[in-house]
């Protein structure tokens, strides 16, 4: 009885993270093709009120979304979280009266360290930090797709967008900690396994925004993220690396090219452990000059630096990896 529990848990999970990694690759497309699929059936009528009502709903996403209760705590979320496993672990408190901006690196090739620990319930983060409501901010364009943008709103994902970040930081009270995956897209192209490279020495925005509003920042570090997969790595300069920048630069996104275990896309079963670290205290201003932001993005820096180092052997990594800035 036991052997046969054991084989279904695995069966769930397997089911649950292949699901995870279909919707982020093809749900887009997928939803986008059913709507203009049904405007040349009988059903038209359908798509063309959603149309309708998606325009009127357009700014939704950016002021303050559809966060679902219901869809965070899907029992999906916690095979997801098994798979690899996946832990979310809490260096200091988040005053719930303060709001935060959750720096999250490195971004991987589909950020799961990040969606799994901010986006759903199944690392318990109301538990670990109570009264503090998470807020992942994600591409934008995401939220002008019909029917994903529903999808990606009830699990409280937000565009990561000045609109948006004005709202979630001064427009919805307190106790907010809205989390950017801040090396982005050029990361993303930067992820293999044994290798722990960010890209912000030039992200500065994320600090910008933090002076405009107040929020202290926090720096934390998906330990693993980017050994859930291996990466196609092409060449600087070859054909390849050519179309996935010219992609970037024209989608937003960089399409990666990766295998998992089998070839498949299922990812590899590698713990992920998502460090937050401690709050780094910035004062309001409401036009922060060069200067000052210069200060607190080199105080950033330097806080994710001795996380990462903090908590790279308990993590996994030897005491010899470093952690590369770029």
């Amino acid at each position: 009885m036991k052997e046969e529990k054991t084989r279904w848990k695995c069966f769930l999970e397997n089911i649950s993270v292949l699901q995870w990694i279909l919707t982020f690759l093809l749900f887009g497309v997928a939803c986008i093709g059913l709507m203009v699929c049904l405007l040349f059936t009988s059903l038209w009528m359908l798509p063309t009120l959603y149309f309708i009502w998606q325009l009127k709903d357009w700014h939704t996403p950016e002021r303050g979304g559809r966060r679902t209760a219901f869809v965070r705590k899907w029992k999906v979320w916690h095979h997801v979280r098994d798979y690899f496993p996946m832990k979310l672990v809490k260096t200091a408190e988040l005053n719930p009266n303060k709001n935060y901006i959750l720096g999250c690196h490195p971004h991987g090739v589909m950020s799961m360290g990040a969606f799994t620990s901010f986006s759903t319930e199944a690392c318990g983060f109301k538990d670990i930090f109570p009264g503090i409501r998470s807020c992942l901010c994600i591409l934008g364009c995401i939220f002008k797709i019909p029917l994903y943008r529903e999808y990606a709103m009830a699990t409280g994902c937000y565009p990561v967008s000045k609109p948006s970040l004005e709202y979630l930081l001064s427009k919805s009270g307190n106790g907010n900690a809205v989390v950017i995956v801040i090396g982005g897209a050029a990361e993303s192209l930067l992820s293999r396994p044994g290798v722990n490279t960010v890209v912000m020495k030039q992200r500065k925005g994320f600090v910008r925004v933090a002076l405009e509003f107040g929020a202290d920042l926090v720096p934390v570090y998906s330990y693993g993220e980017n050994n859930i997969f291996r990466q196609v790595i092409f060449l600087e300069g070859s054909l390849g690396w050519r179309l996935q920048h010219l992609f970037k630069k024209i989608m937003g996104f960089a399409p990666c090219l990766f295998v998992g275990e089998y070839g498949f896309w299922m990812p590899y079963h590698c713990p992920v452990t998502t460090v937050v670290g401690c709050p780094l205290a910035v004062p309001k201003r409401s036009s922060p000059t060069e200067e000052e932001v210069d200060h607190y993005h080199g105080l950033y820096m330097e806080a994710l630096v001795k996380l990462f180092h903090e908590h790279k052997v308990s993590c996994g990594l030897s005491d010899t990896h470093k952690l590369n800035i770029v």
